[in-house]
């Protein structure tokens, strides 16, 4: 792995000069549309390209059904302003009531990839969550959300976690139309900044942007509902310290095109907590994205991991856990 030596925080904050804005929405018609894309891109030639293939199906599923979402009930100004006073989001995933309609997009999702003639356990998978009850479905679901893994159903997982993404993303982006036409800020700082403002859920990586406004600035990217939010650059979004930061990366393969696609991700390594979170870097290669480059490089958490770092964060399309059952939990 290669090291890269850094700036300091206060060094960042004086070149950048500016405020920078605490937000970014997802898109709607753009998200998932552009993850799927990414993760055909990074499929070609890698060694989890059927792995990668299945995923951009499934995000391909997610933007569809994301494009005709029905309505949900979304909070009123008065929660609004309670969970400001709190410092709170405003809509939190393991707090707030799910509306039966993430199971109906669950549904269609697995529809959709049935659809494809998928083989093997997936097609089982698949089939299962088909027929699955309402109850057994809600549990799997509380587990995801409140990171869980005991009794999780992993062949399950990746699915239900898809509908889940996409109903917390209608429901963010549903709540700041609303709530923005009315003038009312839906959404802003909360007490802990290492979490999403929005959900309250942990990033699944960081994106150093190249956009108008907010080139060259560090956001974290929600892993459920794919909002960004601002943090300092070399600062670590689970300490949120600026000491013993280092950045590692693959050793590049072969050719300068390979070379110039591994530098775009990196694994931020804190030393004084000893976790690490990927970072992407649009001004590296501007078609990264941030949770299929994170699936796309599971090498580079490999050896992170066997350095000695934990990871702050998760990819809810890929992931680990014990699937036992606890004794009173019925199964599921």
């Amino acid at each position: 792995m290669n090291t890269v030596p850094l700036l300091s925080p206060e060094e960042i904050a004086v070149r950048a000069g500016r405020e920078a804005p605490l937000l970014h929405f997802p898109v709607r018609a753009e998200v998932f549309a552009e993850r799927a894309l990414r993760l055909r891109q990074r499929a070609a030639g890698h060694p989890m390209r059927d792995y990668l293939l299945l995923m951009a199906d499934l995000v391909q599923a997610q933007h569809e059904v994301l494009q005709s979402h029905p309505p949900v009930p979304l909070p009123d100004a008065s929660a609004l302003r309670d969970a400001a006073a709190a410092g709170e989001p405003a809509l939190p995933a393991t707090l707030w009531p799910r509306d039966p309609a993430w199971r109906q997009g669950l549904q269609r999702i697995v529809e959709m990839l049935l659809r494809r003639g998928p083989g093997g356990k997936v097609a089982d998978a698949l089939t299962a969550l088909r027929s699955a009850e309402a109850e057994p479905l809600e549990r799997q679901a509380d587990r995801l959300l409140q990171q869980v893994p005991f009794g999780l159903d992993l062949a399950a997982a990746p699915f239900i976690a898809a509908a889940l993404q996409v109903c917390w993303t209608h429901l963010v982006l549903a709540t700041q139309a609303r709530h923005g036409a009315e003038r009312l800020a839906p959404f802003g700082r909360i007490a802990d900044a290492t979490r999403c403002p929005c959900c309250g859920s942990l990033p699944v990586a960081s994106v150093v942007r190249i956009d108008p406004g907010a080139g060259g600035l560090r956001y974290l990217q929600c892993a459920l509902c794919s909002s960004q939010w601002h943090m300092v650059r070399v600062k670590c979004a689970h300490c949120e310290g600026g000491k013993g930061i280092a950045y590692q990366s693959l050793e590049p393969a072969a050719g300068p095109a390979a070379a110039a696609r591994q530098a775009a991700v990196e694994a931020e390594t804190c030393d004084a907590c000893g976790s690490y979170l990927k970072i992407v870097r649009k001004e590296r290669d501007p078609d990264v994205e941030a949770a299929a480059d994170d699936l796309a490089s599971l090498t580079l958490d490999l050896l992170v991991s066997e350095a000695g770092y934990q990871r702050h964060g998760s990819n809810l399309l890929l992931l680990f856990g014990d699937p036992g059952s606890p004794p009173d939990d019925g199964g599921g």
